[in-house]
């Protein structure tokens, strides 16, 4: 991976600690903002986060913004709901908007 593609994800993971709603996170995370590209094959649902595997996780910055988990089958399949009461639903880096459980 390039210099600038972990910039972006670092730069997202930012963003995401003042998220307070699945707009703001499906803003920041968009498909045009994603270090792949914004036609990029592998991407799902409303939004997309590339980076994987760091030190920090969309989990982790969407807590620090004051999100609750709403449900969780491991790491990369949850739920989380927002300080302004909406939800995203997040599967291996795909985000999908409201509480999205099977």
């Amino acid at each position: 991976m390039s210099d600038n593609f972990w910039a972006v994800i670092r730069a997202q993971l930012g963003e995401l600690k003042s998220a307070q709603s699945a707009d703001d996170v499906i803003r920041i995370l968009a498909h045009d903002r994603n270090p792949y590209g914004p036609n990029w094959e592998g991407a799902d649902g409303d939004a997309f986060f590339a980076g994987s595997g760091g030190d920090y996780s969309v989990w982790d910055s969407l807590d620090d913004a004051g999100w609750r988990q709403i449900w969780a089958e491991w790491h990369g399949h949850f739920a989380m709901r927002a300080p302004d009461g909406s939800a995203i639903t997040y599967v291996e880096g795909d985000i999908y908007r409201g509480d999205q459980r099977a």
